[in-house]
């Protein structure tokens, strides 16, 4: 089991994903039709269906991924310390987060 995990970094390592997510334009991304299009008929439909539930969900990721391309989110780590007064608002920030989209997704009832 653990060579199957190994592997798996191995490989995800070797694709660079992590540098390709922090090279991202989110300029061109959000302004690129081939994006735009089946992103915005996502939305329409979500919205036709009135799935608000997941159009929630789909919200809070975007945030999420806005949120983590920030300054704030950039100094966590100053010279490879953790900034403990930084992280505790983004930990507690997640736990609600987290907490509201389970109640979303297990507590209430359609």
């Amino acid at each position: 089991m653990g060579d199957f995990v190994s592997s798996i970094l191995v490989w995800i390592k070797s694709t660079h994903i992590q540098q390709q997510v922090k090279d991202v334009d989110y300029a061109g991304l959000f302004t690129n039709p081939w994006f735009l299009v089946p992103f915005i008929a996502l939305i329409v439909y979500l919205l036709y269906k009135q799935a608000f539930r997941d159009l929630i969900i789909i919200i809070i990721f975007v945030a999420l991924w806005w949120a983590s391309g920030t300054d704030y989110m950039q100094t966590l780590t100053v010279d490879g310390i953790l900034q403990m007064n930084k992280v505790l608002p983004v930990v507690f920030g997640g736990a609600g987060v987290l907490a509201f989209v389970i109640y979303m997704l297990f507590g209430r009832s359609d």
